[in-house]
Parts: C-alpha cells; structure tokens; sequence
C-alpha cells in the first residue's frame, strides 16, 4: 500500500493519495493502509516541533535584523513554516475521519 502514499517535500511527510474513493478499497487494503497512516501520523509531532524549532532560530534572527529585505524574507519564511505546522496539525486528526469511514 506503500505507493498510495506519497512524500510530500513540503511537509516533510508521505501523504494518501488515493487513486479511487475509500470504499472502493477492500476491507484489507483499507486496514494496511490505516496501518501504515498510523505510522506516519507517529512521526508529525516530532516534525512539528523540528519546524518550531526553526522559527524559534528565525524569530531570534529577526529580532537583531537591521536590514529591512532580509526581515521581510524571514517573515516570509516564519509564515511558511508556521503554515506547515497548522497543515500538519490537520494532518495529525485525519485519522479520524479514516477510522470512521473504515467502519462505515
């Protein structure tokens, strides 16, 4: 089920990418996929917390920067990170919507 998921550089993360609707797997490729989803999902919060980690370095950069184009390019990338992290978190709750619909 492996070639479902794809990296997503991004992210930093596989993600599904289901060719058909989830009914149309059968009950066994929907479990190896939930299966190996969970594997994945394990590893976001560490992710979250490498990105924090990266605007933590920025926001310190920023705060000793002079030069006004190059604060405006780590704004630029704290706000692109940041909107990896919220994508993540969303990304972290689709194993719910997963298990209800493997179960209905």
């Amino acid at each position: 089920m492996r070639n479902v998921f794809q990296y997503n550089d991004r992210l930093g993360i596989e993600l599904p990418e289901l060719d058909r609707e989830w009914g149309q797997y059968s009950e066994a490729e929907r479990a190896e996929m939930l299966v190996y989803w969970e594997q994945i999902r394990g590893r976001i919060p560490d992710r979250i917390m490498s990105l924090e980690q990266v605007i933590i370095r920025k926001q310190l950069q920023l705060n000793v920067e002079d030069d006004f184009p190059l604060s405006c390019a780590l704004n630029r990338e704290i706000a692109e990170l940041a909107s990896c992290i919220t994508d993540l978190h969303i990304w972290y709750r689709v194993n719910q919507e997963f298990s209800s619909r493997m179960h209905s």
